[in-house]
């Protein structure tokens, strides 16, 4: 089945273009949405990813109607070409039906993996220099001895027989903070912290 995707970012804009577009690329089905593209809920759109079929074909006329930026697309492409699902951009030709379009998807891809390293190492050799001047102190921890959450987990799990799954649903800590703090404490199922 060959499926389109036509969005656009207000009520007051118009699909037309898109869906003339769409009809012309052979699309036997067209889903319409209109929603910004920031937005992190695409509803149609989710929908209409979850319902692709091995084989199937997704057509947009544009790159940005499918996300915000490069890697966003990047890790749709992925996960469309493991379920064996094809994806095809009318703006700049990519149909990854045909070896071009994978080729260059392919050197998106390295784009992008360059781009992830690059703000990476940025990244580390900032936190590096806070440390080094003394100004990084790390991520602020949410749960510290006196949080009310974190000591009612502790309890329940010295105190009770319940999992550590239905104390993590209950208090809404995390398992490894749980665990952690378990641990700092030496604390043992039967009450006993030494």
């Amino acid at each position: 089945m060959i499926y389109g995707y036509a969005r656009v970012s207000t009520t007051g804009q118009n699909l037309a273009t898109q869906l003339d577009k769409l009809k012309a690329a052979g699309c036997e089905q067209i889903i319409e949405e209109k929603v910004i593209g920031v937005a992190t809920k695409k509803e149609r759109l989710d929908s209409l990813l979850n319902d692709l079929q091995g084989g199937d074909t997704l057509i947009v006329t544009r790159m940005d109607r499918l996300g915000r930026d490069t890697i966003q697309l990047l890790s749709l492409v992925e996960e469309l070409e493991q379920r064996n699902v094809f994806l095809v951009i009318l703006d700049i030709n990519i149909d990854t039906r045909t070896p071009t379009g994978k080729f260059f998807l392919t050197i998106m891809s390295g784009f992008a993996e360059l781009d992830r390293t690059m703000i990476k190492e940025k990244t580390a050799a900032g936190i590096a220099l806070a440390k080094k001047q003394g100004k990084y102190k790390g991520r602020p921890t949410k749960f510290t001895d006196k949080n009310p959450a974190l000591l009612h987990a502790l309890d329940l799990y010295a105190n009770t027989s319940k999992t550590v799954k239905e104390i993590c649903s209950i208090s809404s800590v995390g398992r490894t903070t749980l665990y952690d703090a378990i641990k700092e404490r030496n604390i043992v199922r039967g009450g006993n912290a030494k």
